[in-house]
């Protein structure tokens, strides 16, 4: 695995190194070894998968608030999506800063995001899967979310080649008051 740190504090995008030969392909998704020499959460409390028909869904931006805030580590499996973060940590130096990465199947590319990050994504395909290890277990009473297209962090989402979709849970929170 190679890793690269991204501008926003803890979240590292990291891409596979493919052992080839005549059968295809392996590679190491996970090492906690890894992860720990770089200071991340090892610690995996729940995997969870996405599975997405359309291409132009977007999810998110959800987090959990402390003392349930999640680590997330991304992975798309099948398709392609845009792959969205939100710095919501009050004392970072990018507070209310994001970060888009591509992630697709074809790439094997995955992103690390830290306790109080919100994360989204929009699919760039059909039928589009992604995986989470998640640092923390789902707590209901702890979830929340942002707007996508919040004032507050201008993200630059994908143009859609269609009509978006949303959910009404995703597409109503209340703008975001930094």
């Amino acid at each position: 695995m190679r890793f690269t740190e991204t501008e926003l504090p803890g979240a590292w995008v990291i891409d596979l190194e493919r052992h080839r030969d005549h059968r295809g392909w392996f590679a190491r998704t996970y090492d906690a070894e890894a992860f720990a020499a770089r200071g991340l959460q090892t610690r995996v409390a729940q995997c969870n998968a996405s599975f997405n028909r359309r291409r132009d869904t977007l999810r998110g931006l959800h987090y959990q608030v402390d003392p349930h805030g999640e680590s997330k580590l991304v992975r798309c499996v099948r398709g392609a999506i845009f792959d969205v973060a939100v710095d919501l940590r009050p004392h970072s130096p990018t507070y209310c800063r994001w970060l888009g990465v591509e992630l697709s199947a074809h790439t094997g590319r995955s992103v690390y995001l830290p306790p109080g990050m919100a994360h989204g994504f929009q699919t760039l395909t059909p039928d589009t899967e992604v995986v989470y290890q998640m640092g923390h277990p789902h707590v209901p009473a702890a979830a929340r979310g942002v707007r996508w297209n919040d004032p507050a962090f201008g993200i630059a989402w994908p143009e859609p080649a269609g009509r978006r979709t949303i959910s009404d849970r995703d597409s109503s929170y209340p703008e975001f008051r930094p």
